[in-house]
């Protein structure tokens, strides 16, 4: 029930919110390590309930195609994956993003490249805030660092999703969605009517009934001119997001004299390295981007301005790194530390890092 403590796995959780949060429905494709994702809406039964729409389709293509056949009603409609099964995805939500689409889509990261492995990575980055598919698009990324997280970025997921009329996307790992954590739910929100439908999106295609010109929902201009004023439009909505939704958190930044920047799974690590660091008289700090995109470039260019230097530590061979580099814009010297293929580095290592490649 919403406001008991409970202990869930990160995929349950973000289940169990998707319930609560009013999904109207859920398309996806078991792959390890979401496939909770699926059996626990499965296993809850929502059509019984809130009327929530649950299926597997035949493959990932297909799932991402319903995603964009639900969100064109305006519908709360989202997806979940890992790695290589968001993929498959990419060309489905690239038109998403094309049509202008609200919609979520969770991909709890494993290693790769190709099948990999089942264990966790952040390798992703790169396809989630670059823009996986084809053409100048970007997704809302949210990086959740707790199950709690995992619950409360559903919610937000859909509401920066349906006020820009852009698909979001939680950005989990494999860590986060199989570790247990106490949680606490939201209570149980009501699926919108057709009717509320019709007056947050009047752009849904719900049928005319007389009332207004048909809609079209579509990723397709033939005519360049057009398509370029269409362009236009994105980089000015993808510019308001980039001003009004960055969001971020600051641990012992006050004193910090190095600035770890780490999301995720690795920030949960940082948080011991800062412990271990000021142990041995290193003012060590932590910033977490929680919106990978937007991605919080000018708070790192003013802690530019204070540390010496900054260590991105990710479980990949440096993506993020790319983003924190570019927002200091070389006024002191960034490095990156992580791991590959499903290995993860414990803090002990984080901080010999930071030792060898900043301090020395």
């Amino acid at each position: 029930m919403a406001g008991e403590v409970k202990l869930m796995k990160g995929n349950e959780a973000l289940a169990h919110s998707a319930i609560l949060n009013g999904t109207d429905g859920y398309f996806g494709y078991p792959i390890t390590p979401q496939s909770e994702v699926l059996e626990t809406l499965t296993e809850q039964a929502p059509w019984n309930t809130t009327g929530m729409v649950v299926l597997q389709a035949e493959s990932e293509v297909a799932a991402i195609n319903m995603v964009y056949g639900g969100a064109s009603c305006g519908k709360r409609v989202m997806t979940s994956s890992s790695s290589p099964g968001v993929s498959l995805k990419q060309e489905g939500i690239s038109y998403c993003a094309g049509a202008e689409l609200p919609c979520l889509i969770v991909n709890v990261m494993r290693g790769g490249p190709g099948l990999g492995t089942i264990q966790p990575s952040q390798a992703d980055y790169f396809q989630s805030v670059k823009g996986g598919g084809h053409g100048d698009y970007r997704l809302i990324t949210l990086a959740p660092y707790s199950v709690q997280e995992m619950v409360d970025f559903v919610e937000l997921g859909y509401d920066l999703a349906f006020k820009y009329r852009n698909p979001s996307l939680i950005l989990s790992d494999g860590i986060i969605g199989q570790m247990m954590e106490k949680v606490v739910l939201p209570e149980q929100k009501a699926r919108r009517t057709e009717d509320e439908i019709r007056t947050e999106c009047p752009w849904a295609t719900l049928g005319r009934k007389g009332m207004r010109e048909k809609n079209f929902i579509t990723s397709l201009e033939l005519d360049s001119a057009v398509m370029e004023q269409n362009n236009k439009r994105f980089q000015a909505k993808y510019a308001e997001i980039e001003a009004k939704e960055v969001r971020y958190a600051e641990y012992q930044t006050e004193d910090a004299e190095y600035l770890l920047v780490a999301f995720g799974s690795s920030a949960r690590i940082c948080m011991k390295v800062l412990q271990l660091a000021r142990e041995q008289g290193i003012k060590v700090g932590l910033l977490r981007p929680i919106t990978l995109w937007p991605f919080p470039s000018k708070v790192l260019a003013e802690y530019a301005n204070r540390v010496k230097g900054m260590l991105s530590v990710e479980l990949n061979a440096g993506q993020m790194v790319e983003d924190v580099r570019l927002a200091v814009n070389g006024k002191v010297p960034v490095e990156h530390y992580g791991r590959m293929g499903g290995m993860i580095f414990t803090p002990d290592e984080v901080l010999e890092a930071l030792k060898a490649k900043l301090i020395k």
